[in-house]
């Protein structure tokens, strides 16, 4: 995407919209002035659709879409006083149905016009704005492009007020966090080679790909147990098993070391999922499906799971993972941080959310294994599979729209 269309606030509400071309997009509301001018109102939004280049084998980043990198749109909120917030959406054409494309169009022509000249403060507000602009389907619509638009709201609030995330909850800002390392594997031959990888780099809890091979993955998790016997073996299936062979493989997973399975079937198989629960080999959560608090809480009434692996990417931001993670604790179930192979700014806000609710079990947060550039002033602190929590106001980073440009450039037109 070349060129896409700008249109300025003020030439809007004077008379009809006017189009520039420009390398993101800036949009405007067409909504009536609210009832109370707020302080400071959202100017404009930017959108700039890219790819971050990847590393190594990873089954979403193939095809001729994945193998051009990993996809992310960028969005800029730019306040009338001049105050910016960052933000990003993560979409993966072979996980979610949201694309590259898809979600820059939606965030530029549907989410983005909803916020112009609203109160930034407000997030509140500006979610029911969202609410309204795109219909949902079986929960929230495009809940990957929306979560970039949330990520940047909190950051220029957080900058508006020079608040952390933590502070803007009113909690602490939490402690480092231990990062677990993904296994991929296309062979078996393959894997004492990527195990020693994240060795070499400080990880000792690992993370496999599973499904929809039960030989494999029983001989992928026990090669895996006995190189590392103390450390969190995380099963995740990506909904690749039918309900039948899920049942038949959890008890060997359990058997040879695994401590939990994630998304052994797809999110609709409910049955299978409460025979999976009843069945007992491992604790089962849920990762694809769980959009909005909405249908975790049904699931939870529904006997289904034993807890969610959070993606705040996923599920339309930090306001809904926030909540989610506030309902699972409060059922007394479990949570475990992931990601969507989260780059930069997404993967600050991700960290900020994790570390502010005390994160317990490795984060299988996997951007630093796989990509190689990055578009922040400075990169995240993360060494010897500990990372630490950005510290500053909104999501703690200072992004560098220079670099943001040039990408844009490089990898898409």
């Amino acid at each position: 995407m070349s060129n896409v269309n700008r249109i300025d606030r003020r030439r809007f509400l004077a008379a009809s919209a006017a189009t520039t071309l420009a390398g993101g997009a800036l949009l405007t509301n067409r909504a009536a002035a609210q009832t109370r001018e707020p302080s400071v109102m959202i100017d404009r939004i930017e959108v700039f659709p890219l790819r971050y280049p990847t590393a190594g084998h990873f089954k979403f980043f193939t095809g001729p879409h994945g193998s051009r990198g990993r996809a992310a749109v960028i969005v800029k909120i730019t306040a009338d006083d001049g105050s910016l917030g960052w933000g990003q959406s993560v979409p993966i054409a072979l996980w979610s149905y949201e694309t590259l494309e898809t979600a820059t169009v939606v965030l530029r022509d549907y989410f983005a016009p909803a916020l112009i000249g609203l109160d930034p403060l407000d997030i509140d507000a500006a979610q029911a704005a969202l609410d309204g602009a795109l219909a949902g389907a079986f929960s929230t619509g495009m809940p990957i492009a929306r979560a970039g638009l949330d990520l940047a709201l909190h950051d220029l609030k957080g900058k508006l007020t020079g608040k952390s995330l933590a502070q803007l909850w009113d909690r602490e800002p939490g402690e480092p966090l231990t990062l677990s390392w993904t296994l991929n594997p296309r062979s078996l031959d393959e894997v004492e080679g990527l195990i020693e990888a994240g060795w070499r780099r400080g990880y000792r809890h690992f993370n496999i790909k599973v499904a929809p091979n039960p030989k494999f993955d029983v001989e992928l998790a026990t090669m895996v147990r006995r190189r590392v016997p103390d450390g969190f073996l995380w099963a995740d299936g990506n909904g690749g098993y039918d309900p039948d062979t899920a049942l038949e493989v959890a008890p060997k997973l359990a058997d040879v070391g695994v401590d939990v399975l994630e998304a052994p079937i797809k999110p609709n198989r409910i049955s299978g999922y409460q025979a999976l629960k009843r069945q007992g080999a491992l604790p089962i959560l849920m990762d694809e499906g769980v959009v909005s608090p909405v249908e975790l809480a049904e699931f939870i009434k529904l006997g289904m799971i034993d807890g969610v692996a959070m993606k705040p990417s996923r599920c339309g931001g930090l306001v809904s993972a926030r909540r989610q993670i506030e309902l699972i604790e409060d059922r007394g179930l479990m949570w475990l941080g992931s990601g969507l192979t989260d780059p930069d700014i997404s993967m600050a806000a991700t960290l900020g959310l994790y570390g502010t609710y005390g994160l317990k079990k490795p984060a299988a947060l996997n951007g630093p294994q796989f990509l190689t550039t990055h578009v922040l002033a400075a990169p995240l602190a993360i060494a010897n599979a500990v990372a630490e929590l950005p510290r500053g106001p909104g999501l703690g980073v200072d992004v560098d729209e220079a670099k943001v440009v040039a990408l844009m450039k490089q990898t898409a037109g």
